[in-house]
């Protein structure tokens, strides 16, 4: 698509939006050229620690902007909370579409109290939440920052945490956009001759961009989204921050985007090219290529000042709509210290009203996935025996995503051989590069990069177990050395805790979806402990399959990274204090092999300066691809057990009137056509509770659409019953749920045709099956 006219693109004020675009009209007139152009592109500030500042223009009244990461929790300062990760609110899946009496979303709520510490910290802009990453590449370094692997579901936890962040009045920076899969390449490097190999295209079809990549952040663009974040790849190989198709066309035409769009950190790579394309703010710092040169070019015509005024527009609209000229709004970074380790004026954004969702949202995240012979809940044990490095809280400094170096960014970690030199079972892996995704330094509570977050106290595994220990009367001994030798205590035991993880950072991929290391320690507790209990905290998908069919392990919990609350979460699950509710937000094969191509993209490409990723396999990733190829899974997408039973029946599926228009005809709003969410089906179930105890089950429905995957998730529904009882389900379906994405129309098509209806408790899991008719109208 060619570059479209500026002057067809400005921001039009549609729907709730109005208000704050007749506001910020009449602001923008007063300003001059300079001022609006410095509205473009952040400044360098020793006076805050944000991570980007918007300057404020004190003579009409603009009070700037900081703009600071993250998605777990406000970054780089102190007294705020370090919040469960994206993937660890994937897991726990507790969406309502609306809030209901029963449960409040937990999504929404993390959000909410996320927002409040923002706010309080003088934050304009929250740099999340994440849904892009969509999990297409297995050992991507930033996954664990996004919900899921489904777009569905990422979209669904995207907007609620778009709405809880927005309901304080904190802009939601929603990332990264798009199609970015990989860390590798991510940004220009030099290569071996000094030549500059360009960043990595995601190169996409139409279809799969809409169907799949686009779908979570046209969900957060329905919630209210104020801010659109580029990412660093190039897309069909044009960069994503002045790539006209995408941002003009796909986000500001297609999806009537009205707020603004940022670059991510250092991702501007053209001036008047990126402007004309829909850019519409640098950071962190504008200066190589607007700045002085683009006031020139709005002088001599490269830049229309229309173009200008309109990114200045979508600016101060933002500004307005969430409320941030009130005068209660705290001023920008006034609780971001530009060093910590100075000494510096305390703003203390903890509440108590927020301990309940940090304990909620971290015990709901785990996921169990084995449980033989009722091994757990554990019940008083005599004797309890602890291993493995992630057991205990890190040896030094606050959690922060941090590798055993302390390298917040884990690259080219590479552990001295003597550290190892008397593990036998290790000794194949010594040289390997596994050991740069684990954490060996204590327990993994947050991944690493601009995502991580670090919270007032860390409740490690050990020190929480400590505490249940003095509470029972139980022996709890711990030996997570290197090379665990307490042989008699492994065979004494009760039960032998194993705590592992899986590291994950921005700017660098992980190695691969297992380490042998961490296996071989299982392996050789469950040679001798009859009753070997695994906990992972993994920042992505971790394969078990060395370890998941030995007779002794008797149970996997897949922990993720639940935030400050880890070991106390961990434990109330342990001992049955708590249900077992998560579901797993990705599909877990039994080898690395079976996800074929679902690596990044190394040296190996043919085009040397210019890498090329083809996302040949269309929407056919996780469980759609597993699907595909009719691959055996060790744990399926959806999947998750529980302290109790539960069955399914009573399938009622409504009926779609003959004759629907198989186009939508509505109007633009943000977030697309507005009858794109009409409801044009319903369906029913029974989920009833056939255990001894009060659980919570996550009922799901996928469907079938024609010429489409085997079937896709399309809704869910977290309820809690009591023992013995019953509770119906009800899953509205929109014409977007039913849709494909005509790319001759270029709308969203309902075909006339038959949809497979499955619902269950998982992908592979769906006892009730139906379909659907629908006959459309296509004139």
């Amino acid at each position: 698509m060619a570059n479209l006219s500026p002057s067809i693109l400005l921001g039009k004020g549609t729907g709730d939006w109005a208000d704050a675009y007749v506001k910020a009209a009449e602001l923008v007139a007063q300003l001059t050229l300079e001022e609006k152009n410095n509205l473009t592109y952040g400044i360098a500030t020793t006076e805050n620690g944000c991570s980007g500042n918007i300057p404020a223009i004190p003579r009409v009244g603009f009070t700037g902007m900081c703009l600071q990461d993250a998605g777990q929790g406000v970054r780089f300062t102190d007294f705020v909370n370090s919040y469960p990760s994206g993937i660890h609110v994937g897991a726990r899946a507790t969406l309502k579409r609306e809030i209901n009496s029963w449960n409040k979303t937990l999504a929404h709520d993390r959000a909410w109290h996320m927002g409040g510490e923002f706010r309080k910290k003088g934050v304009q802009v929250a740099l999340g939440p994440v849904v892009g990453p969509l999990g297409r590449v297995v050992t991507g370094g930033r996954n664990w920052e996004g919900p899921s692997n489904d777009p569905y579901l990422g979209g669904v936890m995207g907007a609620e945490s778009v709405r809880g962040l927005q309901d304080q009045g904190v802009i939601s920076s929603v990332k990264h956009f798009i199609a970015n899969e990989q860390e590798l390449y991510r940004n220009p490097t030099l290569d071996a001759e000094n030549r500059t190999v360009q960043s990595i295209s995601s190169n996409i079809d139409d279809k799969t961009m809409h169907e799949l990549y686009l779908w979570p952040f046209q969900d957060a663009l329905k919630a209210g989204a104020a801010n659109i974040m580029c990412s660093y790849n190039r897309i069909n190989n044009s960069y994503a921050s002045q790539n006209s198709k995408t941002l003009n066309g796909i986000l500001k035409t297609e999806l009537g985007f009205e707020g603004f769009v940022v670059t991510d950190w250092d991702a501007q790579h053209a001036g008047v090219a990126a402007a004309n394309a829909g850019l519409d703010m640098a950071m962190p710092d504008g200066q190589t290529f607007w700045g002085n040169n683009f006031t020139e070019a709005f002088k001599n015509g490269s830049v229309s000042e229309a173009r200008l005024d309109d990114m200045a527009t979508r600016i101060i609209a933002s500004w307005y709509k969430l409320g941030q000229d009130e005068s209660s709004y705290p001023k920008p970074g006034v609780g971001m210290p530009y060093n910590l380790s100075e000494p510096h004026d305390i703003v203390n954004a903890l509440t108590a009203d927020a301990r309940p969702v940090l304990f909620e949202g971290a015990v709901e995240g785990h996921v169990l996935v084995k449980n033989v012979n009722k091994s757990l809940p554990l019940r008083s044990p005599k004797l309890l025996s602890v291993f493995g490095y992630d057991a205990k809280a890190p040896d030094a400094y606050m959690p922060n995503g941090q590798n055993i170096l302390g390298n917040a960014w884990a690259i080219g970690f590479e552990p001295a051989i003597s550290h190892f030199s008397d593990l036998s079972f290790a000794a194949a892996v010594i040289d390997a590069p596994y050991y740069s995704q684990v954490a060996f330094n204590g327990t993994l509570s947050v991944g690493g990069g601009s995502g991580a977050s670090a919270g007032p106290y860390l409740s490690a595994p050990l020190d929480a177990l400590q505490q249940r220990a003095y509470e029972d009367g139980t022996v709890l001994m711990w030996d997570t050395s290197d090379v665990p030798g307490a042989t008699g205590l492994m065979e004494a035991s009760d039960a032998c805790l194993v705590f592992i993880n899986a590291f994950a950072t921005e700017a660098s991929d992980r190695a691969g979806a297992y380490d042998d290391y961490s296996d071989g320690l299982i392996n050789q507790v469950a040679t001798t402990c009859a009753n070997t209990i695994v906990v992972i905290h993994n920042a992505g998908t971790r394969l078990v399959d060395q370890f998941a069919d030995h007779p002794n392990v008797t149970a996997i919990i897949f922990a993720h990274l639940p935030g400050q609350d880890s070991g106390r979460a961990l434990v109330s699950l342990l001992y049955g204090d708590e249900n077992f509710s998560g579901k797993l937000p990705y599909s877990v094969a039994k080898n690395e092999s079976d996800y074929e191509n679902f690596f990044h993209v190394g040296a190996t490409t043919p085009y040397g300066l210019f890498p090329q990723d083809d996302f040949d396999e269309g929407v056919l990733t996780d469980y759609r691809y597993f699907d595909a190829k009719n691959i055996t899974l060790r744990y399926e997408f959806g999947f998750g057990l529980s302290y109790t039973s539960f069955e399914f029946s009573g399938l009622e599926v409504s009926s779609v009137e003959d004759g629907i228009a198989a186009y939508p005809s509505g109007a633009i709003e943000q977030g697309g056509a507005i009858d794109l969410w009409d409801i044009v089906a319903t369906v029913n179930a029974t989920v009833q509770n056939t255990g001894d105890r009060t659980g919570a089950e996550v009922a799901q429905i996928y469907i079938g659409i024609p010429n489409g995957p085997v079937k896709q998730l399309r809704g869910f529904d977290k309820v809690k019953i009591p023992a013995g009882k019953s509770v119906q389900v009800s899953f509205p379906l929109t014409r977007r749920d039913l849709s494909s994405w005509d790319v001759v129309a270029q709308k969203w098509q309902l075909q006339s045709g038959s949809y497979d209806v499955f619902v269950g408790s998982s992908s592979r899991n769906l006892p009730l099956r139906s379909t659907l008719s629908i006959v459309a109208d296509e004139r």
